[in-house]
């Protein structure tokens, strides 16, 4: 080999070796990127309008996000709901709904099934005559079921309910016990449902009873927009007086994910 070829292929190897560097460089923030968690959020608005002998009102919004990463889960969610009916026949006008509702719940995972959780709710009904319910509660959860189509999970755990209700201003040690359960129907449709009963601890007479179930459906291509169809239930064993003990609605609304 002459020294004008042995000149050749050692500068051919040092630009081999200047442009994979980058590559080299470029690659552990490539997987960096790849493994980074993301947050998982919703928006979501419904609107009902009746009329004839009766005029209805019904708006509701409401707002998710959700982020998991190593061997924690966090959720946090507010929603809200205003309606008002009108008689027709006196023009009186009362309202049918006014309600604002958010939570917050941190899970750390202490294998693939078992957590510890951490949960803070706080609510405010007009109809129902709660002014706030702030509603604290750690505990510990299992997941029964946990794959990418399916999970079904329980968990249970000591509380603590302040409330203005009525008027009247209370607090007191409640026990929690949750079940939640997910089930993606294709990638396209899914359903949940969830439950929770919260017992005042030295008065079990004394509960509150909270359940919803839902479906809802992708209807754009790039699945961003979806309808969403949910039942929520609350059942309060010693209302406000005066007030009936169970509130249902029934809300149809457009979610938008990003």
């Amino acid at each position: 080999m002459t020294m004008k070829t042995t000149t050749r292929v050692f500068a051919l190897a040092a630009l081999a070796s200047l442009s994979a560097a980058p590559a080299r460089a470029q690659m552990p923030e490539a997987i960096k990127k790849e493994k980074k968690p993301e947050w998982k959020s919703s928006a979501a608005a419904g609107l009902t309008l009746t009329s004839g002998n009766s005029e209805t009102l019904m708006a509701t919004v409401s707002a998710t996000t959700d982020r998991k990463w190593d061997q924690n889960e966090l959720s946090l969610g507010a929603d809200g709901a205003y309606g008002q009916n009108k008689d027709r026949s006196t023009g009186v006008t009362s309202t049918s709904a006014e309600s604002a509702h958010g939570f917050v719940q941190y899970n750390r995972l202490f294998s693939e099934r078992l957590y510890g959780y951490g949960r803070l709710e706080g609510l405010y009904d007009g109809v129902a005559d709660i002014n706030y319910r702030v509603t604290l509660s750690p505990g510990a959860g299992y997941y029964f079921i946990k794959n990418k189509t399916v999970d079904l999970s329980g968990e249970v755990g000591p509380g603590y309910v302040i409330q203005s209700l009525g008027g009247q201003e209370s607090d007191f040690a409640t026990l929690r016990v949750a079940e939640k359960f997910h089930y993606a129907i294709s990638d396209r449709a899914r359903i949940w449902q969830s439950v929770e009963w919260l017992p005042q601890v030295d008065k079990f007479d004394n509960y509150i009873i909270n359940a919803e179930i839902g479906i809802e459906a992708d209807i754009t291509p790039d699945k961003k927009i979806s309808l969403r169809s949910f039942l929520q239930d609350t059942y309060n064993s010693q209302p406000a007086s005066g007030l009936k003990k169970n509130d249902m609605k029934l809300v149809t609304a457009l979610a938008y994910k990003f």
